[in-house]
């Protein structure tokens, strides 16, 4: 079971193409893990080479094994007088980043460059990036509440078993 903290920091981006017919282009990011989706704010008239310099925090509590944990990173041009235009997604395995977090406590991605691609995977720029998972500290307290219904069942199979064994001392 993973519990703890994700941060994805968005540094910045470059070359990226962008779409806009009158000039610069209004990037952000929208990062996804699994159903939990956030949005960076607007780098306004940014064009091309954006930064952000932003955290973006995600809530990770997984009892699935074996699945493959990825962020998904949308980057999005905004626009005023219509819909905002998709510029491209990069793709990111945190799974091992994730596990060594619960092996270790934390792990870090230190930023790194990714590319940016279309859905037919041509290149569209690079976004850098970094990753930190912090696992969450569980101590013995919070792990019986979380797990209240088997201790509960195991501590009401105790009590039973205590009444019973004094039921039978006191019959013979």
């Amino acid at each position: 079971m993973a519990r703890g903290l994700l941060e994805v920091h968005l540094v910045h981006a470059k070359g990226l193409s962008g779409t806009d017919f009158l000039g610069k282009i209004d990037p952000y990011v929208v990062v996804q893990y699994r159903s939990q989706e956030r949005k960076s704010s607007t780098a306004r008239d940014a064009g091309r080479n954006p930064s952000w310099n932003e955290v973006l925090r995600f809530q990770i509590n997984s009892s699935a094994a074996n699945v493959q944990d990825k962020l998904v990173l949308r980057i999005m041009d905004h626009d005023n007088f219509s819909s905002d235009d998709f510029l491209g997604q990069a793709t990111i395995n945190v799974t091992d980043l994730i596990s060594m977090g619960m092996e270790s406590g934390k792990s870090r991605l230190n930023p790194a460059k990714y590319r940016v691609v279309t859905a037919d995977n041509s290149y569209h720029g690079e976004i850098k990036i970094g990753i930190t998972f912090t696992a969450a500290k569980v101590d013995a307290h919070s792990q019986v509440e979380q797990d209240g219904a088997h201790v509960g069942g195991w501590m009401q199979t105790f009590r039973e078993q205590k009444h019973f064994r004094c039921s039978q001392n006191s019959l013979t």
